[in-house]
């Protein structure tokens, strides 16, 4: 049984982790982390979870918490996990933060684009982004793991097979992404109120979303030579989701031809037939969050536009899940030698 600790489980990533763990057959939680609820019932907070927890909230107590579980995630705050985590914490326990404070490998970059000083520089090297499709085996071996933004995921996995492939040209990727309200988090904030986001749609932090340097980070990674992109986030009246339409100017084969969607499709077949999260639809059909909500699945697919000379690639996932919790809760599965999809064979929920 893998003892789990939970710090910022009254979050909606905490609480979702909550949620997937009490259906994983060899996971116990025995701390619910929560700065804001400390001797609350986290059933008091979260009413869909009466009758099933019956534990108290406790504090954000790391270095305790290490000697009670064999993993901790941590759904907090940028930067308070950098500020905590020692090597002693990790030697005790495994440690998978949904922040992004070892996300990226260049502190410069993270300091840049989040505006706060890395406490811990040290550690970035031993923590693995944890896009368990790509880096499964890095996955397994490691006891930090970086796991990837809700954007980031959804975002990467899309273009990724193409990118990698060199079908398209690196440097005229778009990527215009919609997310619902939940990805914003759990805080009491104006703009997220009902009146605020209801029968409304909006582009925000338009060439400066903190998601860009770790998207650029891993597509690097892929195209072998860095790489930068046009990244546009809009806030859109729904709870859960993700869907990204991104663009790019497909490279001619050497007769001077464009590649065909059989080519196009075995290139993402090649990279993602045999993952059991990543689903590729039939021709014609467009991902859908309506169709991945409440689940870990990321729906992928394509239209090449000949008349431009351009590939239109769109994914769908669910914020929460894939793009937190979901992913949280695979890559603990990987690093404990679990079965990948354990406690996550979840069917979307609909309507």
């Amino acid at each position: 049984m893998i003892k789990v600790g939970i710090i910022g489980a009254t979050g909606y990533a905490g609480s979702e982790l909550v949620r997937l763990l009490l259906g994983h057959k060899n996971a116990q939680i025995v701390w619910y982390g929560s700065r804001s609820y400390i001797d609350k019932k986290f059933a008091s907070v979260y009413g869909n979870c009466f009758k099933l927890v019956e534990d108290v909230c406790r504090d954000d107590d790391l270095q305790t918490l290490a000697e009670e579980a064999d993993v901790i995630f941590t759904a907090t705050p940028q930067g308070f996990l950098a500020g905590v985590l020692n090597e002693e914490i990790l030697e005790k326990c495994k440690v998978i933060d949904l922040s992004a404070d070892y996300r990226i490998r260049d502190v410069a970059v993270y300091e840049k684009w989040y505006n706060l000083e890395h406490k811990s520089p040290h550690l970035i090297e031993k923590a693995v982004y944890g896009l368990s499709e790509l880096y499964r085996e890095e996955v397994k071996k490691t006891r930090l793991l970086a796991n990837p933004g809700c954007y980031t995921t959804c975002s990467i996995l899309t273009a990724y097979p193409l990118v990698k492939a060199g079908l398209i040209d690196p440097d005229t990727l778009i990527i215009d992404a919609k997310s619902g309200t939940s990805g914003a988090g759990r805080g009491a904030k104006v703009q997220n109120l009902f009146c605020e986001v209801n029968e409304n749609i909006k582009a925000y932090g338009v060439t400066s979303h903190r998601h860009t340097p770790e998207i650029e980070q891993e597509l690097s990674v892929a195209a072998g030579r860095e790489m930068k992109i046009s990244f546009t986030p809009h806030l859109v009246p729904m709870n859960r989701g993700i869907l990204v339409t991104e663009y790019a100017t497909l490279r001619k084969k050497a007769d001077g031809s464009y590649p065909t969607r059989e080519e196009l499709f075995k290139v993402y077949e090649d990279c993602y037939g045999k993952e059991t999260f990543i689903r590729l639809l039939d021709e014609g059909v467009c991902p859908e969050t309506k169709w991945v909500e409440g689940s870990n699945y990321t729906d992928i697919n394509f239209v090449i536009d000949e008349r431009v000379g351009r590939v239109v690639m769109m994914g769908a996932l669910d914020n929460i899940v894939k793009g937190a919790a979901g992913q949280a809760v695979q890559n603990m599965n990987l690093m404990f030698g679990e079965d990948e999809a354990e406690g996550l064979r979840l069917v979307p929920a609909f309507p």
